[in-house]
């Protein structure tokens, strides 16, 4: 609807329940409409840890706690904070649905962690059969664990993606390693012909993490 006003001669952006704005028939207002919340159930799990994690940061951690994951952060990395560290580590344990760790580890370094691989997915049961080295430190340990994430599908000539990804499930360390390899159920369907995108961190039991690997296979029958 064209709307003449005699009070605002210009206008854009919304206030109250109206919307201004102008095309190239003159200024006009529309009822605003008000945003839904787009994210899936996943997506709130992992909204809300990482907010649980600033609260908890703030809230719960010494100032002793908090000082030696900056040690641990500047150790690891110049760029990065004792918060940014800590909310990495356990935002993983969180997708996972397990304990968070407010102690910082007191080993200087990351966790080293053998590309995991995988075989073609499979389109009849949705599900790719992932491999690992059990002998990663992550492997034997209680508190460790290997993550698997997984992108919706791609054409094939799609050969890096970058993201986002979604988490598909754990492998936890042991005193007695984990068996490789491990079933990953597909997040997002797949056919025959597709290429599926894997990504892949471990996490030590006493909280440090990896670095990001990714893999990706086509799909078959």
């Amino acid at each position: 609807m064209k709307y003449e006003s005699l009070i605002i001669a210009s206008g854009s952006g919304s206030i109250g329940g109206c919307t201004y704005s102008r095309n190239r028939g003159g200024q006009y207002i529309r009822r605003r409409a008000l945003p839904i919340n787009p994210g899936s159930s996943f997506q709130n799990i992992v909204t809300a840890g990482l907010g649980n994690l600033v609260s908890r940061w703030i809230s719960v951690l010494t100032d002793a706690q908090r000082s030696l994951w900056a040690a641990y952060a500047n150790a690891i990395s110049p760029s990065a904070t004792g918060l940014n560290v800590y909310i990495a580590s356990n935002n993983l344990r969180i997708q996972g649905g397990y304990a968070v760790i407010d102690d910082a580890p007191s080993i200087f370094s990351g966790c080293a962690m053998t590309p995991p691989g995988v075989t073609a997915p499979d389109e009849s049961t949705q599900i790719t059969s992932v491999s690992f080295t059990n002998t990663d430190e992550w492997a034997g340990a209680a508190g460790g664990y290997l993550f698997i994430f997984q992108s919706r599908p791609t054409n094939a000539s799609v050969n890096y993606f970058k993201g986002p990804y979604r988490f598909v499930t754990a492998v936890p360390g042991a005193a007695t390693p984990p068996t490789s390899p491990v079933e990953a159920a597909a997040p997002f369907p797949f056919v025959v012909g597709q290429r599926v995108h894997f990504q892949f961190r471990a996490l030590a039991s006493d909280g440090r993490i990896s670095t990001i690997s990714r893999t990706n296979a086509i799909a078959v029958a």
